[in-house]
């Protein structure tokens, strides 16, 4: 399995504060932090829901020879013990066919890599680990050694493609064969060689951050990114897959990198302004860890056509494999500073920015409903006029439907998006000044039971956010209403599980709260 883990750990610092520190006052997050938080999420998703980490290649690449599979060529009934056998069988007649010196070699070789590569690609599980025990990794190798004809290199490099598919401890098997995969990367390789290579290497950067370091510090970052920026659309689009794997952190160094390279920014604006769907989804991924890992990336991204065309494909695009990193790497890029935001807005038009969203709000899907709450509460974060649009926006009715109904973390995401819809920060470190209007809006619409809820949940970070409504209630709503809401609501019984709670920081809260708000002299007027 590939490693999810390898979507970034979220521990560098940064600038930037995240947007929603707008509503708490203790607790501070910062925004290349949270990107990094999500790209783990969106990693897992990506692996375990939409696209493999790592991929089996069974059909040819667009353009060889190869005849395609036929659907009925796939191995599925034959025994387990019959498939490893003859698997044992094909790495013999590769050994064998390496020190024949007769004329006919060079076709007995294309012939036996043939062979074993069948085996690799049309089973249904492939016999990955007999391979590897029958002695294919160094054979394959040497088959891969310069000199030899396109075509062996490229049978050998589909073999190794489909082993470095397998389990974690069959990737790393593949580590004696990653200077040739990398070197064949290169310029004097054939397309269809470089691209099958970038497979390989692909795979191997999907397993981990182990093996991503390893494939760096052999320079794959640059032959890659090179293969980025061809005209052929499967190369492209293998090379970003691949770029996708090998960037997803958790060190931002190769991202820094990658954005730096000549080329690569203008690769991914053509790509995602006229590509195909399935290029413009792999350059999308790369766009989503770029922005995730690197400031340096987001500043230039942010200030090109790049966001532009992602709010256009998130509008004119149904196909969920790419909306979900579009929707994602507009995220990120608004979950910077406030500049960021606003150019993101102006340079995507706000309305139409702001409609991109609303579109994935109201999907069916779980992950794209996350994403854009997630999205929106870092622009309502932002300036009183970023949160004006929004509560002005047909968001506000959807927003306070996922808080009542939607599954829990897409609850806590809109709830954030609403609490800091209420607030604007105060010019010290006090309490953030609150937007009365927004704040009675939200409440009459039936949201202070949502943000109660939140409260009442396990998730320390969740109920934070609830205490800290509850606080604006109390506090903002006008003619002193705020804590006879909050009591209807059966609120100060949710403060009270805090009363002797181990944390120290909620315990204080929800006691300060029922203290200031519940005193002896509540209900006296």
């Amino acid at each position: 399995m590939a490693d999810g883990s390898a979507s970034a750990s979220p521990s560098s610092a940064s600038p930037h504060q995240n947007h929603r520190d707008a509503i708490k006052s203790s607790v501070h997050n910062s925004a290349s932090s949270r990107r990094r938080e999500h790209a783990i999420a969106v990693g897992k998703e990506r692996r375990e829901a939409l696209m493999r980490a790592k991929r089996v290649c069974r059909a040819p690449l667009s353009g060889s020879d190869e005849t395609v599979m036929e659907e009925g060529d796939m191995v599925i009934d034959e025994k387990k013990a019959d498939l490893e056998a003859r698997t044992a069988q094909a790495v013999e007649e590769l050994k064998s066919a390496l020190s024949t010196q007769a004329k006919v070699a060079q076709k007995k070789k294309i012939e036996v890599l043939r062979a074993l590569r069948h085996l690799l690609s049309q089973s249904e599980v492939p016999p990955v680990e007999a391979a590897i025990k029958a002695g294919a990794i160094p054979l394959l190798v040497q088959y891969l050694s310069f000199g030899s004809s396109d075509e062996q290199l490229l049978e050998a490099a589909w073999c190794l493609t489909n082993i470095a598919a397998g389990e974690p401890e069959e990737t790393k098997s593949l580590l004696p064969a990653l200077p040739l995969l990398i070197a064949h990367l290169g310029e004097k390789s054939s397309t269809h060689v470089a691209e099958q290579c970038a497979w390989a290497v692909g795979n191997v950067a999907g397993e981990g951050a182990d093996l991503r370091s390893k494939l760096l510090a052999q320079g794959a970052l640059w032959p890659l990114a090179r293969l980025m920026l061809s005209n052929k659309g499967s190369t492209a689009r293998t090379a970003a897959w691949a770029l996708s794997n090998l960037i997803k952190g958790p060190d931002p160094k190769a991202a820094n990198e990658l954005i730096s390279i000549d080329g690569v920014l203008n690769a991914i604006i053509r790509n995602l302004e006229k590509a195909d769907e399935e290029l413009a989804t792999e350059v999308a991924w790369v766009v989503v860890y770029l922005s995730a890992l690197s400031e340096k990336a987001t500043s230039l991204i942010v200030r090109s056509l790049v966001p532009q065309l992602l709010i256009g494909r998130l509008l004119s695009s149904e196909n969920l494999q790419l909306l979900i990193p579009v929707l994602r790497s507009l995220g990120n890029l608004v979950a910077g500073d406030g500049y960021m935001v606003d150019s993101v807005l102006i340079v995507g038009n706000s309305i139409t920015a702001l409609s991109s969203l609303i579109k994935c709000l109201k999907s069916d899907n779980r992950v794209l409903k996350k994403e854009a709450s997630w999205a929106m509460s870092n622009i309502a974060a932002g300036s009183f006029e970023h949160k004006k649009l929004i509560f002005a926006s047909e968001a506000m009715p959807l927003l306070m439907h996922l808080l009542m109904t939607a599954q829990f973390d897409i609850r806590r995401e809109a709830a954030y998006t609403l609490g800091n819809l209420c607030v604007v920060p105060a010019a010290n470190d006090g309490p953030p000044n609150i937007i009365v209007d927004h704040l009675v809006a939200i409440v009459n619409g039936g949201a202070l039971p949502g943000f109660i809820n939140l409260v009442r949940s396990a998730d320390i970070e969740s109920a934070r956010l609830g205490l800290q409504f509850q606080e604006l209630v109390m506090r903002g709503y006008p003619n002193g209403q705020g804590p006879k809401l909050v009591e209807r609501e059966d609120g100060i019984e949710a403060m009270e599980r805090f009363q002797f709670h181990e944390n120290e920081l909620m315990r204080n809260m929800a006691n300060g709260l029922v203290d200031k708000y519940f005193g002896e002299d509540y209900g006296l007027d």
